[in-house]
């Protein structure tokens, strides 16, 4: 069985479905101010959907696991580059660092 749905409540959705569709390269298949609609490459389909508060447990993520510890490093500069703020990627478990989307989640970017 395979996991092909998730729903992320946000604070703004615009936002949130840019910032996913720039650095992480997801689809946006249509939505609105307060629901949209991304699919990856394997047709995972994340809807984000708008909340007045987002309160998600603090060790609570998403992720996206790349090929190499060199495409890590560069969406990390990419980020940082656009203004974000986050520490620099560690050894961890992983080549991994943390990012606070726009929208009130947490992504982890690792290799």
């Amino acid at each position: 069985m395979k996991l092909n749905h998730i729903n992320l409540t946000v604070t703004d959705v615009p936002a949130a479905a840019n910032f996913l569709e720039t650095y992480f390269g997801l689809r946006n298949q249509g939505g609105n101010k307060g629901f949209t609609v991304l699919f990856d490459d394997d047709n995972l389909v994340l809807t984000l959907m708008k909340a007045g508060q987002v309160s998600y447990p603090g060790t609570f993520h998403i992720g996206f696991v790349q090929e190499s510890e060199e495409c890590v490093n560069e969406i990390y500069q990419r980020l940082k580059d656009d203004g974000f703020e986050m520490k620099p990627p560690e050894r961890s478990h992983a080549w991994t660092f943390y990012v606070q989307a726009p929208g009130g989640f947490l992504v982890e970017v690792l290799a």
